[in-house]
């Protein structure tokens, strides 16, 4: 997995974020989670990703528009054999200095 942050919340006083997360074949996202306060709306631009919303998975083909409203569970990974990417808006944004936990979060559990 590896993400590429376009607009943080420090650039936009925490209004919101923007990233893009991009999964090799088979690759796996960051685990199910949700968040208290933020919604996340993410926009497929390639490929076809599986997201995780609440309990269900969806497979979303390239233009799809999902939307995780705060409180929900969700996830998303790659279980195709062709690269799939995701453009994401956090909202409200500043999520990022938390992206250091998640990494070693990662480390430990993979």
């Amino acid at each position: 997995m590896r993400a590429v942050f376009k607009a943080d919340g420090e650039e936009t006083a925490n209004r919101y974020s923007i990233s893009e997360w991009w999964l090799q074949p088979g690759g796996d996202g960051p685990g199910a989670h949700s968040h208290e306060t933020n919604d996340e709306i993410f926009w497929v631009i390639e490929g076809t990703p599986s997201l995780l919303v609440d309990e269900e998975w969806i497979d979303a083909p390239a233009g799809s528009c999902i939307v995780i409203p705060a409180g929900v569970t969700h996830d998303f990974a790659n279980r195709t054999q062709a690269l799939a990417g995701l453009f994401n808006v956090f909202i409200p944004g500043g999520f990022e200095p938390k992206m250091p936990a998640i990494v070693k979060w990662f480390e430990e559990n993979s």
